[in-house]
């Protein structure tokens, strides 16, 4: 349905599909034309209903509508690491899904906070504080002085440019 001909009230503009006014901050933080999201639960919904699609644009999916938004920085945030019985890493996103932690994709990004890659290798995820204590309840350093992440019996080698920030 096209916008009324009236036009928009004083200081404000139309939005399309294409051009939605959201965006994702590089703290992770949801605005609309310039003004912070604070409510909880609209933060919930769209944390849950953002999706990267096929050509590598971001989207909030809700039911049937969607927009495109905007993403500063990483999309995702990993909220907590675990390790699985089966002796892997997961990674429990902003976006209610976990997936395995593929080590070798970590790094330290702006601000000292740790990264990797996630879904598939196709957007970043920034570690919470409480993450990124987690991951590093599970680092310790190998026979040869590597730092390696322990998952029950597994050892799991992390890259050799991987430097803990200073804290």
């Amino acid at each position: 349905m096209p916008p009324p001909v009236s036009g928009p009230p004083s200081g404000k503009r139309w939005h399309t599909r294409e051009d939605s006014g959201i965006r994702l901050d590089a703290r992770l933080r949801w605005w609309h034309d310039d003004v912070p999201i604070e409510h909880p639960r609209i933060i919930e919904l769209f944390n849950s209903s953002l999706h990267l699609d096929d050509t590598g644009r971001y989207q909030l999916r809700i039911g049937n509508d969607w927009c495109y938004v905007q993403v500063e920085d990483a999309a995702y945030e990993v909220r907590t690491v675990d390790v699985t019985p089966d002796e892997r890493v997961s990674v429990r996103l902003s976006d209610r899904t976990a997936e395995a932690l593929e080590p070798s994709s970590l790094g330290v990004g702006a601000e000292g906070v740790l990264e990797c890659r996630v879904k598939g290798g196709r957007a970043r995820a920034r570690f919470s504080r409480d993450a990124q204590y987690q991951l590093g309840e599970l680092m310790e350093q190998d026979a040869q002085g590597r730092l390696v992440l322990r998952a029950g019996q597994r050892l799991l080698a992390l890259p050799a440019s991987f430097v803990l920030p200073d804290v």
